[in-house]
């Protein structure tokens, strides 16, 4: 291992963060694609002669969204600490005593995440790289493998 590469375990960087960050937007963009695709086709299916696009409305899909969103973040963070945008990034968040973070944490930290995103950015200020959602919910963002 090179100085440059990370260390397993090291508490992880604001760049390599925001890059996990807007991997994890996109998925939930395809979700929410996938989503509008399926209604979609369920209102092909059950009324062909008289099909029309789902009008989108702005307060529907906002709310949808950030259903979708906070879902996302709690599974993969509660099941294996991961989302894609961590795995992609070598990433993984951790509870103050255990691999995981409990479902309580994760939901509370999902939709603070969701909610206040500009949180991330105290990684810059704080010595030991912690977002605002990390100090409040006592969790850390590490290196889970070293770079290649």
């Amino acid at each position: 291992m090179t100085s440059s590469e990370p260390e397993v375990g090291r508490a992880a960087g604001i760049i390599t963060r925001g890059s996990a960050a807007v991997i994890d937007l996109v998925v939930v963009l395809l979700i929410m694609g996938g989503l509008y695709g399926g209604l979609v086709l369920v209102r092909l299916v059950y009324s062909p002669t008289a099909f029309s696009l789902p009008s989108l409305n702005a307060v529907f899909s906002t709310v949808v969204t950030f259903a979708v969103a906070v879902v996302y973040l709690t599974g993969c963070w509660t099941v294996s600490g991961s989302t894609a945008g961590a795995v992609t990034m070598g990433l993984r968040v951790i509870g103050r005593r255990s691999p995981r973070v409990s479902l309580l944490v994760g939901v509370l930290r999902a939709i603070c995440c969701v909610l206040f995103p500009i949180g991330l950015l105290w990684v810059v200020v704080d010595r030991r790289r912690r977002s605002l959602q990390d100090i409040v919910f006592r969790t850390r963002v590490i290196y889970s493998r070293a770079a290649r």
